[in-house]
């Protein structure tokens, strides 16, 4: 058991490792129709297999089933690994509430707005004060990370001894209002973002905004099937925010348009200074032998598009010729192996179902001891076929299938599919074909299998 457990994870960092090749290989499976509407099919195909609600067609917020929570999971692990690989930057946690009342979302009680509406007596100066009261005793959200951030700088910064350059990174809900999405209507809704907020020498600060863009450029691109579909572009002058001098987007070319995924402003030290007004002297780092107030480098990317980014990237439609010469088409995720929500789907054939059920369970509790996301298939009472079954873990992204049967019992055979192509292994001749793999760096080696 140990040693197959070892021969999953193997695989698995394999593949994580080897993605350039991954890409090269699986290329070859892209024969999408450019007539079908590609954005209809993933979206029913998501609600179907478990990535977002049904009620997510209906919102403006983002709803996940259990597949898309544990995706989004997994890109903000990866997003938040990436930016805090650098030494001296720190995670923080920040209130949801904005205290910049001029920048915030606001949460009204509706019930209260509709009565002072329908109060006929009221004279428009008068429903127009207790509006504005209304407006002041409310709670406002915030929009983005960086006000918080920012107000944590001075004790942030006698943890680092006053020495730049250093960050502050964090994941949170913001309430966005963003008219380029077709079905926000410019209306408020909810997002996670997550923030980088680097303090840098005014030296430097030019600098550090390429190297970060640079960083953020890659590591989008790291993850992608099509690394082509992500780009950057620098803000025009009309967009550039409050504060900054220079803008950067990355964005990801959608079927309708080009979309921001993240975004990185340098803001110099003006908003630092508007955050702690008549603290000058506290904000100041050693920059040499240099007292400097620091320049502010803002990196916020917007996870929940940055998620369908993704789906949409590693949604395939793959045309087959069967035995009869008939066409089929079938769609798939190719999801990332670092990415994926289910690494291995666990299912049972036919035979003593008891005895089956026990292992499956072991196994299965084996892999999630071991770290390894596991999807029970064997718990489904729904009876398919083994090539419906594959067609659904093809459309889940499901890296590995482990079917246990009959063979296992008596010889120790397990049928063991990798996403695209099936092979049926000994569990023993599992360990030697991944070794094989692992030494030639090859992911789709299958040495000592037989294909299926």
């Amino acid at each position: 058991m140990k040693m197959f457990l070892n021969c999953i994870r193997r695989r698995l960092q394999l593949l994580g490792e080897k993605l350039p090749r991954y890409q090269r290989n699986i290329a070859r499976y892209n024969t999408s129709d450019d007539s079908c509407d590609k954005t209809s099919l993933l979206m029913q195909l998501c609600a179907d297999r478990y990535y977002i609600s049904p009620e997510a067609f209906h919102t403006r917020t983002c709803t996940y089933g259990p597949l898309g929570t544990e995706l989004k999971k997994n890109i903000i692990e990866q997003w938040t690994s990436a930016v805090r690989s650098r030494a001296y930057v720190f995670g923080i946690t920040t209130s949801v509430q904005s205290r910049m009342c001029e920048e915030s979302v606001r949460i009204v009680n509706v019930g209260d707005l509709q009565e002072i509406l329908h109060q006929e007596s009221l004279s428009k100066k008068e429903a127009s004060q207790k509006i504005q009261t209304l407006m002041k005793a409310s709670v406002s959200v915030r929009t983005s990370l960086l006000q918080g951030a920012l107000q944590q700088y001075i004790q942030a910064l006698e943890l680092v001894n006053r020495t730049l350059p250093f960050g502050l990174a964090e994941t949170g809900l913001c309430h966005h209002s963003d008219s380029q999405l077709r079905h926000s209507s410019g209306c408020s809704f909810e997002v996670t973002e997550s923030s980088l907020v680097w303090f840098c020498s005014p030296r430097t600060s030019s600098q550090w905004m390429d190297y970060w863009a640079h960083q953020r450029l890659q590591w989008w691109r790291k993850f992608a099937l099509g690394p082509s579909d992500f780009d950057m572009c620098n803000v025009v002058d009309e967009e550039l925010k409050e504060g900054a001098s220079h803008g950067v987007k990355v964005l990801y070319k959608f079927p309708w348009g080009l979309e921001t995924l993240e975004t990185l402003w340098s803001l110099g030290d003006t908003l630092l200074l508007k955050t702690h007004q008549g603290t000058c002297t506290k904000l100041q780092c050693r920059d040499g032998r240099k007292s400097v107030v620091p320049h502010v480098i803002s990196v916020s990317a917007n996870m929940d598009r940055g998620m369908l980014a993704y789906l949409f990237n590693s949604f395939q439609l793959m045309k087959k010729t069967d035995n009869k010469q008939k066409l089929n088409q079938r769609m798939v995720l190719k999801l990332h192996p670092t990415l994926t929500p289910v690494k291995v789907a666990l299912d049972m054939g036919r035979g003593s179902s008891s005895e089956l059920r026990q292992v499956c369970e072991g196994l299965f509790q084996e892999f999630l001891e071991a770290g390894i996301s596991t999807w029970p298939g064997y718990l489904d009472t729904m009876s398919l076929s083994l090539e419906n079954l594959h067609t659904k873990y093809d459309e889940m992204g499901v890296l590995f299938t482990v079917m246990v049967s009959e063979s296992t019992l008596k010889g120790g055979l397990l049928l063991t599919r990798p996403l695209y192509c099936r092979i049926e292994l000994n569990v023993a001749a599992l360990d030697r074909c991944l070794m094989v793999c692992s030494e030639q760096g090859d992911p789709d080696c299958a040495a000592g299998s037989t294909g299926k």
